[in-house]
Order: structure tokens, then C-alpha cells, then sequence
């Protein structure tokens, strides 16, 4: 096998034409140059230079071989380069897993920063239910999540980011029903607007239902947030939607919340990186960042 040095003084030799200059610049003897390139020549089974009375000049088979040793050394100087590049997150990848809600309204401004401090590093976001977003977790697919808890997995390591309420929102020509409270029939007994089946957020609002013993139909099943606070806006029903991601609407009255007789119970939010996996250097700035900002 031969020797990546033997190839680093066969390139250096090759440029200078001369075993003195090349061992100068490599910083090393005369003889230890000359050794290197008989090893090789004998390695390979052909002679790479003729000596001369004033130096070497290369044979057929070394210029044809110097054409792929310099571009070899060329190929590892930009590797090693990039990866300089890597380490002072002047480059490189983060894959993020988050629903729509959870990108746009909490993920997003701590990607805004990371981006203006690192414009050099790449961006993917996934996006998608929480199940599906663990199991890509899961499968690294994705570097890390913002997922609704809880989760119980052994695999994961979760840090808590955010604490959020829900409510029931509906449009203003429901505004009648927001100056009493409502029993939880009362609210199953109106339209109801909720997320597709599958969701944790659905999840969440069917057993919730279920263990005040009220057995729910909605009238519509969305795939967003955003197409929630549309239909409820527009007077479809009530919708179920964290009050932190309604409160201008809220404020300025395209919609209203509905005040019950028994409250719904906080949730958590949390961010989520495998246990067993070493993530990339900008991977782990940015998790490291949202730990610290939380």
C-alpha cells in the first residue's frame, strides 16, 4: 500500500523539479525525499522521474500520474476546508421536524436568528402530525423536533420548551354565547370545527370529551391552524386552538372565545433529539440554543 506522504513528496518534487527545494518546502532532508520517491517508483513498478544533473523531470508515467495526484490533494484541501467551514458554522445542515402551528408560531423566531447569525447554514423543515414527526425522529430522517408531549420513549431526549392553553373560539355571530358559560354539552351540542383525526391536538380534544362523557361528532375536519381560525372566523362553529396562537385575532375581534363551566388542561410543548445519535456541529448549535432560550 503506498504511503499518502510518498504521493504528498512525489507532488511537491514534481512542482519544483528539484529533490532539494521540494524537501525545503516539505521540511525535511534531501535523502529522505530521494527514499520516498525510489520506495514508490519500486512500489509501483515504474519510474516516475528522470534524474538529471540539475534535477528531475518527470517520465510518461509520472505526468500521467501527477495529473491524478493533484487532483486528489486538490480534493482533500477542499474537504478539509469545508470542514473548517462546518466547525465555525460557515456551513452546513439542520433537518427540523414541527407541525405548521408549532414552526409558525414558536419555532419560527428562534430560526430567524439562528439564520441571520449563520446565513451559510442549510434549513429543511419537515413538517407533518406529531406522530409522524417522532417516527422520522426515530428513523433520522430529521436532526430534531418540536413536538406536542406527552411522548413516552426511552430513545429520546426531551427538553420542555413552551406551556400552552386551548379554547374554543367561534366568529362574531356567536358573539351571545360568549357573555355566559357553557356547560361542556352545551359546546359539544354547537358546530364544532377540529384538526383531522391523528393529530395530537385531536387526540388531545377527543379525550378530553370522553372523560367528561361526552361523545362528539365535529362538523369539520381541517388539516391546519390556519384554516381553523378561517372557518371559525367565517362563523362554521366553534374551533379548538391554543389561545397563543389566536391572541391577535382575539384582540382585534374577528374572533371570540368561549368561556366554559370546567377548563381544559395546559400542554406542554417540547423539543426532541435522539438519545444515541451525535448530531452534526450546526445541528447542535441550534438545539443548544433553544435549551438555552427556554
Amino acid at each position: 500500500m503506498i504511503n499518502l506522504e510518498w504521493y504528498r513528496i512525489f507532488l511537491h518534487t514534481a512542482r519544483h523539479r528539484n529533490l532539494t527545494k521540494a524537501a525545503q518546502e516539505l521540511h525535511v532532508t534531501q535523502p529522505s525525499v530521494s527514499y520516498a520517491i525510489k520506495q514508490m517508483e519500486d512500489a509501483m513498478g515504474v519510474q516516475l522521474f528522470h534524474r538529471l544533473s540539475k534535477g528531475v523531470e518527470l517520465t510518461a508515467e509520472g505526468q500521467a500520474l501527477l495529473d491524478y495526484v493533484e487532483q486528489s490533494f486538490s480534493m482533500l484541501d477542499s474537504a478539509q476546508k469545508h470542514l473548517h467551514n462546518l466547525k465555525q458554522l460557515h456551513a452546513g445542515e439542520i433537518r427540523i421536524g414541527a407541525s405548521d402551528s408549532l414552526i409558525k408560531h414558536l419555532l419560527l423566531p428562534h430560526l430567524n436568528t439562528f439564520h441571520r447569525e449563520h446565513p451559510g447554514i442549510r434549513i429543511r423543515l419537515s413538517h407533518g402530525k406529531t406522530p409522524d414527526i417522532t417516527r422520522r425522529l426515530l428513523d433520522g430522517e430529521i436532526d430534531c423536533a418540536m413536538l406536542h408531549l406527552p411522548i413516552q420513549n426511552p430513545q429520546l431526549l426531551i427538553h420542555t420548551m413552551a406551556t400552552i392553553e386551548d379554547c374554543f373560539v367561534v366568529g362574531v355571530d356567536y358573539k351571545e354565547l360568549t357573555e355566559r358559560t357553557l356547560s361542556i354539552q352545551e359546546l359539544a351540542d354547537l358546530p364544532l370545527i377540529l384538526l383531522s383525526p391523528g393529530s395530537s391536538t385531536r387526540n388531545f380534544v377527543d379525550q378530553w370529551f370522553a372523560a367528561k362523557g361526552v361523545m362528539v361528532r365535529p362538523d369539520i375536519e381541517l388539516g391546519s391552524v390556519d384554516l381553523l381560525v378561517e372557518f371559525a372566523s367565517l362563523n362554521y362553529g366553534a374551533a379548538l386552538i391554543s389561545r397563543s396562537f389566536v391572541e391577535e385575532e382575539l384582540r382585534s375581534g374577528r374572533l371570540l372565545e368561549l368561556k366554559l363551566d370546567v377548563s381544559l388542561p395546559t400542554r406542554e410543548i417540547g423539543f426532541a433529539v435522539r438519545r444515541d445519535k451525535k448530531l452534526s456541529v450546526a445541528a447542535e448549535s441550534f438545539v443548544r440554543r433553544i435549551r438555552e432560550a427556554e
